[in-house]
């Protein structure tokens, strides 16, 4: 309607235009007769006049119309190329006459705060990396001072194990960052082939038997016989860090359960557990990264494995769900498609 409308206006500037100059030769015929000459002069002062009237009105509209939101947009664009996306521009036309120059500035605006979300991001997860980086690190070196004047070989030994224990949370921070960043770039390698859901998570079970015996844990399982495609790779991720949080929550005496069911088209794998439970306001924040509803348990972990489960579930286009109960334990439920 906009674009008709100034079509419109132009028509209407080129039938006054030319009204003006029919009317002008017969008003020249009328004052100078049979002198051509001075119809002539008169003809062209008048053609002179306007195209300097039409010109005029062209600049004016040309620096309102457009050279004013250009520039406008060419210094928010130069401001954001140089970090900063508190830029936002203010649109002076209502929704329903907005123009193109409009819907830049508004799509300007949009990617502006994008940014601005992301910026924030980055820095709380540069933040976090380098304070878990911290934790680990003034551990080994508080160790590696003290085997230097320490004799005993008992104290050695556990200050030894204790920097082993250091060595290796720095390890699986750093492959839990490289795996998030490929995960929310799209990097990791997600190629779909046909397997047997059943026996990989039976596989991530058995990789944990140790650690559940050594706590002295029941673990029940109930699997029914599930062939699927997708990305075993990506849900090797999901069983583990499930499986490795049951496990780290759960007191000595405590019961893991692990079953699988199929529903229709989908698989529903529920990992659940008599641990300590998630605190209701909390539940909201799992999620995220570097976030650990038990500081105590700072230690054991990175606040990085439920991202990690959360983002490869999302590339799958499958979904996770969680009931828990402070005190009495907590069920995670992963559903995926591509049941055969």
């Amino acid at each position: 309607m906009r674009i008709f409308l100034g079509y419109v206006w132009f028509f209407l500037l080129i039938a006054f235009v030319i009204t003006i100059a029919a009317f002008s030769v017969s008003a020249a015929n009328d004052m100078f007769g049979e002198n051509k000459g001075a119809v002539a002069a008169f003809m062209f002062a008048v053609v002179l006049f306007l195209s300097l009237a039409c010109a005029t009105v062209d600049l004016f509209r040309r620096k309102l119309t457009v050279e004013r939101p250009v520039k406008k947009i060419l210094d928010a664009a130069e401001r954001i190329a140089a970090g900063d996306f508190s830029v936002r521009l203010h649109i002076d036309h209502p929704y329903e006459r907005r123009t193109e120059y409009d819907l830049i500035m508004e799509n300007l605006n949009e990617m502006a705060e994008e940014l601005s979300r992301t910026e924030i991001l980055r820095s709380d997860f540069v933040a976090n990396v380098s304070h878990e980086f911290k934790t680990p690190l003034a551990v080994i070196r508080s160790y590696v001072a003290a085997l230097k004047t320490e004799t005993d070989e008992a104290e050695r030994l556990r200050c030894i194990q204790a920097i082993s224990d250091a060595a290796k949370r720095l390890t699986d921070l750093v492959s839990d960052v490289l795996k998030l960043d490929k995960l929310e770039n799209g990097q990791m390698h997600a190629e779909t082939t046909l397997f047997r859901l059943d026996e990989q998570v039976a596989q991530a079970v058995l990789g944990f038997e140790d650690k559940i015996e050594e706590k002295g844990l029941r673990l029940s399982c109930d699997f029914d016989e599930v062939t699927v495609r997708s990305a075993p790779e990506l849900l090797e991720i999901v069983w583990n860090n499930l499986l490795s949080n049951a496990v780290k929550f759960t007191p000595a005496g405590g019961e893991i359960t692990v079953t699988l069911r199929r529903e229709g088209g989908r698989a529903a794998v529920c990992v659940a557990d008599t641990g300590c439970g998630i605190p209701k306001e909390a539940g909201a924040h799992i999620f995220e990264k570097f976030y650990q509803a038990d500081r105590s348990r700072a230690q054991e972990g990175n606040g990085l494995g439920l991202s990690l489960v959360k983002r490869a579930i999302s590339r799958l286009g499958g979904e996770i769900g969680v009931e828990s109960e402070p005190g009495k334990g907590s069920a995670f439920t992963v559903k995926i498609g591509g049941v055969q």
